[in-house]
Order: structure tokens, then sequence, then C-alpha cells
């Protein structure tokens, strides 16, 4: 089968008004699958606090730097969104129609762009004013309560489970989703209202069902999934490192015992009584070998177990070595474009955007007036200027 190295986004324009978090992910993501996105940027710089040329977040993106406080920015802005298929803000509700680029305002222009809206809180609701967390979100959803030791708190999983699978992916779905409808005969734009704590509490419909059904206890580590198994958790090895047990299955189960060599006399893991006992016995056994020991020993087998990677040593793995799920581009080791397409592979094409340094190059290319630096900003001539 032919393949294209454009991606299956080729074609789609994207105006991504500048923000951290959520947004920015969720415009990457629609750029590594080959959309066009333009980064809008605010004089000052708006983002991580990092090097720009390391922002992993703004690869496959060009930036501009406008002014949205100025009459001539909004103008700007509404300029690129009439020739946009997609636009993405995360603003505090109101703040984006307070600066004259709101929803009104761009479909006013554009009545087919699909205008996708991120935020924590939602556009409505009694907390959506007010500032707020990855979290805040997943608390308030019950999915942070979830997490952790039963005789300790919650334990906080970075801001992954929030802000980029409840926040970025959720707003990808919808504007993937809207973008289909408005591309339909007589189809329109519209606004996405992604909220985190709605993809949060979307993500938690199968533990609802299992906790409607008696499946599920109300309360961590007294469950099958969150560690209340002793087969399905983590453990510590002799040289302070850990391994990851998910031997659920009883043929899997049995594969883990004996190779983990559990002795005869060790508990059944049908008897939950005796689960705290069984789960001694198998934390004894794995501190009396290394983590890399006890990775040739799990190597290649059924037990589902797994060594606990760091992130600078999960890239070396041999499994995503071989599948290339890391890459190097830029000068920067970062996860590859996902998910994998077999015609229209996404790419990695731009290194991370460099604040105002495609001005020129996206009013050419977008067939929008020149987008004019801000006063008493001179347009960046070169990488290394932008960089600064």
């Amino acid at each position: 089968m032919a393949q294209s190295a454009d991606g299956p986004l080729a074609g789609v324009r994207v105006v991504e008004l500048a923000g951290i978090g959520p947004g920015p992910f969720a415009a990457m993501l629609l750029a590594d699958l080959g959309a066009d996105v333009v980064r809008v940027d605010r004089p000052g710089g708006a983002g991580l606090g990092i090097d720009p040329a390391r922002d992993v977040t703004n690869r496959n993106k060009r930036s501009v730097v406008v002014d949205l406080k100025r009459p001539e920015g909004v103008e700007q802005v509404l300029a690129l969104a009439g020739r946009a298929d997609v636009l993405i803000e995360g603003y505090r509700p109101g703040v984006a129609e307070r600066l004259g680029v709101g929803p009104g305002a761009c479909l006013a222009r554009n009545p087919r762009l699909v205008y996708g809206r991120m935020t924590g809180w939602g556009q409505q609701g009694p907390l959506a004013h007010t500032a707020g967390h990855d979290i805040g979100y997943i608390a308030l959803t019950g999915a942070l309560g979830m997490i952790g030791p039963p005789d300790g708190p919650p334990a906080v999983p970075a801001n992954l489970l929030g802000d980029y699978a409840g926040g970025s992916l959720y707003l990808v779905i919808g504007v993937l989703a809207a973008l289909r409808h408005a591309r339909t005969e007589g189809g329109a734009g519209q606004v996405v209202d992604a909220a985190i704590v709605d993809g949060t509490a979307h993500l938690t419909a199968m533990i609802h069902g299992m906790l409607a059904a008696g499946g599920w206890q109300d309360r961590r580590g007294a469950n099958l999934l969150d560690g209340g198994a002793p087969f399905y958790g983590v453990y510590e090895t002799a040289d302070g490192g850990y391994m990851a047990v998910g031997a659920l299955e009883p043929r899997f189960y049995a594969e883990f015992v004996r190779l983990l060599g559990l002795g005869d006399d060790a508990p059944g893991r049908d008897d939950l009584a005796a689960w705290d006992e069984l789960r001694a016995a198998i934390a004894a056994r794995f501190r009396t070998r290394t983590r890399q020991e006890w990775t040739a020993v799990f190597q290649d087998s059924d037990a589902c177990v797994a060594p606990v990677l760091s992130l600078r040593e999960a890239p070396a793995h041999p499994h995503l070595s071989a599948r290339g799920t890391f890459t190097e581009h830029a000068g920067l080791t970062q996860p590859a474009p996902a998910p994998r397409f077999s015609a229209t592979p996404g790419t990695l094409r731009r290194p991370p955007a460099r604040p105002g340094a495609d001005t020129d190059e996206v009013a050419r290319d977008w067939d929008v007036p020149a987008l004019a630096a801000p006063d008493g900003a001179r347009r960046p001539t070169t990488p290394e200027e932008a960089a600064r």
C-alpha cells in the first residue's frame, strides 16, 4: 500500500491560541497527524517556562506573535480563523469573548469553523470561573480517590490522567467529530466544550459499571485493578528497583508463580482471606534478586511482569526501541507520533516552534494580510534569535 508522508490530517488548518498544558498537547497531536497548526503566541511568551527549542508539545507547528490587546491583533487572529478549519483556545470562560476572538466573532467570519475550548471545569457550572489544576479536577471526579494504597493518601499520577487523558484527548476526539460534521453537505461549524472534569469522569465508565454491579468497592486498594489483588501490583527488588505484576488470568498467574519460584505452600490466588499473606510471600521473593535479574527471568513469558522504568530508561527498552516508540528529532529524544496509520503515517516534520519565527511564512501560505509584529517586538530573523 502506498504511503503519504503528510499524515491523515494533511490539508487541515488549525489555529492554536497559546496556552499551557492540555491545549498545546491537543494541538501537537493534530500537528503530528499532518494538520498545519499555527500557534498564536503572545508578546512576552507563554508556555512551560523552558527553552522553546525543547518544548516538545510545540513540535510540527509554526508560530506567530500577536498582541490580542490591540485591535490590529484581534483582526489578525480573525483573519487566520477565517482561513482555518479548527481553532483551539484554553482561556477561562468569557476571556476569548472579551478579547474579541470568541466563538461568535470567529464563526461569523467562518461559519464552518470548529471552535475547540479547553478548560478544567467547563464553560458553565459553579466552578467554571475559578482557577484549577489537574489534581483538583481528577479529585472531584472520583478518579484520584481510586489511586494509591488503602492505608495512605491517594497517589498523584502526575498530570497525565486529567490534563492529557481527560482533557487533550477528549478535545481532539470532539474536534475531529465536529470537523467531520462541518464537512458534510449542509454541515456547519460549532463549539466543542472540552472540560477535563467531563473527560476524566467519562474515563471511569467501566468502574462505575462494576460499582453498580457490586464488582468494585468504593475504596482504594480493595479491588482487582487498583492494587488490592496481590497479583496486580508493584514489588520492590533487591536493588531498590520495582517490578510491575499484572498476572490476572489463571494461566498467566500460573506462569508467574512458576517463574517467581513461589513455594507450593503459598496461599492460593482465590483465597481472599489470605491475600495479605500471599502478597507478603510475593514481596519476599522479589526482594531476593535485582530488577535486571527478574527482568531476565520473566523475559518473553506470559507471566505479565515488566520492570518499572524511568523516563530516561524507557526509550532504550528493546521492545520500544524495535517499534520506534521513541525517536530522536532536532536533538531531542521524544515520543514518536501515535497512533500509527498504514497509508498516512504521522511524522515529525518540524522542531518545536519558536515564538514569532514563522510570521511571514504563515501569512504567505494562509493568504492572509501581513502579520505585523506587536509594537516594540522586532520579528526574529534567525532560529537562534527566536529561541532567546
